[in-house]
Parts: C-alpha cells; sequence; structure tokens
C-alpha cells in the first residue's frame, strides 16, 4: 500500500494527465492555426530545455545557440537537395555536426569567464551567420527552399494536415525532457550544478571543469540541431534570416528564464507562457507597426527578473518561505 501510494503521488498523476491532455488535443481541438501555435511552442519548449542543459544546470550563458539550430537546419536540407538523403538521417547529421561545432567553439570559449563568454559567444554566432549569408553553394543570403515531396513519414513531408508534425515536435520535446532527467540524475548533473555554484570549489575537489562543460554544450547542441532539422521541415525553407538570427538564440535563453532556469519543467511552462503570448501579441498590438507585443513579454521578463530571479516554477518556494527571496 506504501508503495502504491509512492507512485500516485499528485505531481505524477498531474503530469500522467498532463500528457494525455497534449496527445488528445489535436483530436478534439481542430483548428489548424491553434495546432501550429502548439507544435511553435513544443519547438521552442524543446530548444529552452537545450538550452537549460548548458546555461540553467552549468551556469553558462550562451546567446549563440542560434548557431547550432541553423547549422543542424542546414546540414538537413543540403544533405536532402544536394544528396537526396532523408530528414530523418538528416536529423541525426544534423545534432551531430551541431555537436562538433559546438566542441570547436567550446574549447577557446571556456577559457573565459562570465559576461566575455557571453560576448564571445555573441561574435561567433554573428560569424557564422555572416560565412552563410556569404556561401553561395549553401543558397547564400537567399536560402534554400525543400523541395515538395510526396506526404510521407519517410519524406517527412505533411501537406494536408499538421497533425503529424504535432506529434513528432511533442515526441522529440519528451525525449529531450527524458535525457535531460536523466543527466539531472547522473553523476554528470551532479558535476553540472557543482559547477554553476562554484567553479573553484568544483575543481579542487577533482572536476575536470572544462570537460563537463564541453560535454553539457555537446548535449545542448546536439538537441538544438535536431530542433533545427524539425524546423527546416516544417516551413520548407531555410535562410541566414530565419535559423541563424539573433533573436533565436534569446528566446532559447529567454523561456527557461521565465519558467525556472535550472529546473527541469521551467522552459516547458515558459514556453507554453510565452510563446503563445507572444503569438497573440505580435497579431493583435502589433498591426502598426509600433512593436507593443515586445514591450509586453519583455516587462513579464523584467518583473520575474526582479521579484523571483530563479523563474515561476520557484514561486511556490518563496511561498512557503514566507515571500523572502533566497
Amino acid at each position: 500500500m506504501t508503495r502504491r501510494r509512492q507512485y500516485l503521488t499528485p505531481r505524477r498523476m498531474f503530469l500522467v494527465l498532463f500528457a494525455a491532455a497534449l496527445i488528445a488535443f489535436p483530436l478534439v481541438v481542430k483548428q489548424g492555426s491553434l495546432h501550429r501555435l502548439m507544435i511553435l511552442v513544443f519547438l521552442y519548449a524543446l530548444l529552452g530545455e537545450a538550452w537549460n542543459i548548458l546555461g540553467g544546470f552549468t551556469g553558462q550563458v550562451s546567446l549563440g545557440h542560434a548557431v547550432y539550430f541553423g547549422v543542424g537546419a542546414y546540414t538537413s536540407t543540403l544533405l536532402l537537395v544536394k544528396l537526396g538523403i532523408t530528414p530523418w538521417v538528416g536529423m541525426l547529421a544534423g545534432g551531430l555536426v551541431a555537436t562538433i561545432l559546438s566542441q570547436i567553439i567550446g574549447y577557446p570559449c571556456f577559457r573565459l569567464r562570465g559576461h566575455y563568454f557571453v560576448i564571445a559567444t555573441i561574435v561567433l554566432a554573428e560569424l557564422v551567420q555572416i560565412l552563410f549569408i556569404n556561401w553561395k553553394w549553401a543558397g547564400g543570403a537567399i536560402g534554400i527552399s525543400l523541395p515538395l515531396l510526396p506526404e510521407s513519414w519517410l519524406n517527412f513531408e505533411f501537406n494536408s494536415s499538421k497533425l503529424p508534425y504535432y506529434y513528432i515536435s511533442l515526441s522529440l520535446l519528451a525525449t529531450v525532457v527524458g535525457a535531460t532527467y536523466l543527466i539531472v540524475k547522473s553523476k554528470a548533473g551532479f558535476y553540472f550544478r557543482a559547477i554553476k555554484e562554484d567553479s573553484d570549489a568544483a575543481r579542487s575537489l577533482g572536476i575536470n571543469i572544462t570537460g563537463y562543460k564541453m560535454l553539457a554544450m555537446a548535449i545542448s547542441a546536439f538537441f538544438t540541431g535536431v530542433g533545427g532539422v524539425f524546423y527546416a521541415q516544417f516551413v520548407l525553407y531555410v535562410s541566414p534570416d530565419n535559423v541563424l538570427q539573433f533573436s533565436l538564440s534569446t528566446l532559447a535563453m529567454l523561456i527557461p528564464v521565465l519558467g525556472g532556469i535550472g529546473l527541469l519543467w521551467g522552459p516547458v511552462l515558459g514556453a507554453f507562457i510565452l510563446i503563445p503570448m507572444s503569438e497573440f501579441t505580435r497579431i493583435y498590438l502589433s498591426g502598426a507597426g509600433s512593436a507593443i507585443d515586445l514591450v509586453v513579454y519583455g516587462l513579464l521578463i523584467v518583473l520575474v527578473a526582479v521579484f523571483e530571479p530563479r523563474g515561476l516554477l520557484a514561486l511556490p518556494d518563496r511561498l512557503r518561505r514566507g515571500g523572502r527571496a533566497r
């Protein structure tokens, strides 16, 4: 009886019901626009979860994750367009290329600390974008349109309905959340958090600081690259402006910051709040070009940063402590 009660905790029951609701959502709600919105929520939750592995658990704030997203998208697209290789293979290849690139970038950048590391990631992201803008073989500034193939799971193209994209993006998000959970519970996850809290103390205990930072960067880049491949197949077009833009890096960071940085479900909560709010405010408030939509959700981020820097998921803990900041 005790063991049964342990399995049926309120938190686990909520997660089961939440998962069931997400699975049933497109079968109950038939509006294609809402399906597209949920696909974007899942995609950006994936990106936020991937960023959280490096920035949230290890404490290395990166503003260059658009590089891995874009490289993943371009790798899959070029393999399909130039060699006719299925995007499913391209998804693995995109993640691996993003991982390799992250190690090339990470080795010199991890010699820097604090805001110097952040600046370095921004500069490298801008350099990669300029490279693709001038790389004619990869489409240059115009980009590449993916060919319209017969609708099938093998071709990873679905034109008559967005439903397959919905379940693929949900499955990818579930995979990233599951992988992050295993990482958090592992020895590597313990080392990540130790490095974040006090890297000098962690080094004194014999932890290979650079090695574990590189590992966190590799895992983060792989999942970000996979997200880029999915996005390329979803919109059937890649260009430096839509897969290498700086706003992708900032959004990947803001989502876990809003929901709960360094927390497993923080990026998921952040994406479920920020992406719908961003879409709705963009539609209803930015028609005159006044960018009020950016002001609205920018203000929300500022309020969270001021009153609870750990994110919305940390609010219950703060309330239990009588409103005192940690």
